[in-house]
């Protein structure tokens, strides 16, 4: 089967030959295996491991996109970079890694109001046409499963004015981050409309929405099914009005939330962060009859770099997982350059061999 079958087929858990592959890495990983001579300079990971999923992201939702970011502050590690968001975030020279943000001149439902006029201008700026269009060609060429990915309303507010002020409004002022939600599944509904019209659709649309920490969600089930969800329902609902299916990727604890994704209509979970307390194994016995599952094998297995230990992680899961046909092989977060080329490469081929029907 191409890529493009398999995975067509896994989010629908029909028959296929084997489980799916698609994995996700730091930037500077792919720099160090070229560096150490590893993969061929220019050589996407893609094509290297014959990944079965291809993967574009063209959409600016920063809210000014006339703005140009400013660095505020820095060190000789760090710089503090205010952005088109009016968030203050600091981002680590050396290397690679989710900025972390520092202050937000959103802050309240009054604040909102300002950045939300430049939020309902359909401005196709935000649109890299040119990306998506190569994205696809190149997923057509090699007969990969070509996804549309991008943030979803939750990624797409806490950038703008963070956690803290928008989980402390979901509970003092719902309004307001309704209002928010509303607006960003809005503009990304008119945005695709756009995209699909002039250049095609995908095969499938990605999601990306990190809604938990250890253990715990960021928010209630009702709070979500209230707030969050009527949002979630309209853009998926879009996706689905097109026969797209839909793939979400959620880091953190979720599980609580997960009915109610699957209810919003998902086709399948990504990431099952098994260090925050997701159970890919448990999951699929519960809800694998319903959705699919891309992930949940614990990369601290790969940051060991002992092929041991890799065993004992794939052997416990895939063998289980594997039955539905809802399977697709991916660690619980990104590859990280400590994980050496050969330890990345007898992961793939071990967890495909445990995979394949």
């Amino acid at each position: 089967m191409t890529g493009k079958e398999r995975i067509s087929n896994i989010l629908r858990r029909r028959p296929v030959d084997r489980i799916g592959l698609y994995e996700h890495f730091w930037g500077d990983t792919h720099n160090a295996y070229v560096d150490q001579g590893h993969i061929p300079r220019g050589e996407s990971f893609g094509d290297h491991f014959d990944l079965d999923i291809h993967e574009v992201g063209p959409f600016n939702l920063v809210a000014d996109l006339d703005f140009q970011n400013k660095v505020i502050s820095e060190t000789e590690d760090t710089m503090i970079i205010l952005d088109g968001n009016g968030a203050s975030l600091r981002r680590h020279k050396q290397h690679d890694s989710t900025p972390e943000h520092v202050d937000f001149t959103v802050k309240s439902g009054e604040d909102w109001q300002r950045y939300k006029e430049l939020l309902t201008k359909v401005d196709e700026r935000r649109i890299n046409f040119e990306d998506y269009r190569k994205a696809k060609a190149e997923a057509a060429a090699a007969n990969r499963f070509f996804v549309w990915g991008g943030v979803n309303v939750f990624e797409c507010m806490h950038p703008l004015c963070g956690h803290e002020n928008m989980l402390v409004g979901m509970a003092l002022e719902p309004e307001w981050v309704t209002d928010m939600a509303r607006t960003y599944a809005d503009l990304t509904i008119a945005l695709q409309e756009i995209l699909f019209s002039k250049e095609g659709e995908p095969d499938g649309i990605w999601y990306y929405e990190d809604m938990g920490f250890k253990e715990k969600p960021f928010m209630s089930p009702a709070m979500y099914k209230e707030l969050i969800m009527p949002s979630h329902i309209k853009t998926i609902g879009f996706a689905k009005s097109r026969k797209l299916p839909v793939i979400m990727h959620r880091c953190g604890f979720v599980k609580p939330l997960l009915p109610y994704m699957i209810e919003a209509g998902i086709d399948c979970l990504q990431a099952i962060e098994t260090k925050a307390g997701m159970d890919l194994v448990e999951l699929h016995k519960s809800f694998g009859d319903r959705i699919a599952f891309m992930g949940g094998i614990d990369v601290r297995a790969l940051y060991s770099n002992d092929k041991a230990t890799i065993d004992k992680e794939l052997e416990a899961k895939i063998p289980i997982v594997k039955e539905g046909f809802g399977y697709v092989l991916h660690s619980d977060h990104s590859i990280p350059k400590t994980v050496e080329y050969g330890t990345l490469k007898y992961f793939i081929e071990k967890g495909l061999s445990l995979g394949t029907y």
